[in-house]
Formats: structure tokens, sequence, C-alpha cells
């Protein structure tokens, strides 16, 4: 299997880092190009914009922002600019929107990092599944889920 695309969509969470971290390692060995993608919430900016009173565009705008130097501050902390091709910050639902610009980008992988079995015990994720599982439901290609406490990296 050739990869030489990887995308990494990432929360800026612990998460994110531990399947950035992966990627990392794993360009070494295929000398892959990695977009990062953050997908504000749409659902999230709804409620939001419900609760402060406030336009829903004007929120979606501060939050896109928002996710704009967040993903900056992300790839200044924990990569160099060389490793990551391109970046994108975009709106919708997660799952979809990931989905999406994986076909459109002819990604070979996503690599995602991800609670594993401990899961964060939230309701959604029961009934519905993780954000993971739906891209990969949606996709032909590869999608590798590299849990947290993952540290040691054997490619």
């Amino acid at each position: 299997m050739d990869i030489s695309m990887i995308l990494i969509p990432v929360d800026f969470s612990d998460c994110a880092l531990i399947g950035l971290n992966y990627a990392k390692e794993l360009t070494k060995k295929w000398q892959a190009e990695l977009i990062l993608i953050h997908v504000v919430d749409a659902k999230s900016t709804k409620y939001i914009a419900n609760y402060l009173k406030e336009p829903i565009e004007k929120i979606k705008e501060r939050l896109i922002n928002q996710a704009k130097q967040n993903m900056r501050q992300f790839i200044k902390q924990n990569a160099s600019k060389e490793l990551i091709k391109n970046t994108i910050v975009c709106y919708g639902r997660p799952f979809q929107e990931i989905a999406i610009k994986a076909r459109e980008l002819q990604v070979d992988i996503i690599l995602m990092g991800g609670y594993g079995s401990l899961g964060m015990g939230q309701i959604d994720e029961i009934f519905f599944g993780s954000t993971v599982e739906k891209v990969a439901r949606l996709l032909p290609c590869p999608v590798l889920c590299v849990p947290m406490g993952w540290t040691n990296v054997k490619t």
C-alpha cells in the first residue's frame, strides 16, 4: 500500500495531538503529505447562537476565525510548517465534512486520534457512534484511529 496523502481531523485536543504525532512518524516511512482539517460544528454553532441570542452567521464567523487561530497555534506548538501541506477549516457536521474533503482531495488514509475503548461516556457516542466510526462508514479509504495513551509508534 502506497500512502502519499494523509488527512488528519483535529479538534485541538490531546486526542488530535496523538493522531498528529502518529502521522509524523508515518511520514518518515511513506514521505506522505499531511493535511489537517478542523470542522466547526454547525449543531454547536446553532446552540451557541440561540443561547447568546445572536445571529447564527455572526457566531459562525467568530468560531471559524477562532478555529483558524487555534489551527495556527496547534501547528506552531506541535509540528513544523514544512510537515503540513495544507490546513482546512470548514463548517458543517464534522463526520460529513471530513468525508467530503477526503473524497475531494483523494486522500489515501484518514488518521484520527480517539478515545479507544474507554470512550468518553457521552450519550451521543453510545447511541450514534463516534465521529471516527461515522467517517469510517462513509469512506472507501482506510481510517486509522490511534487511541489515547498510544505512545509506542512502530511503523
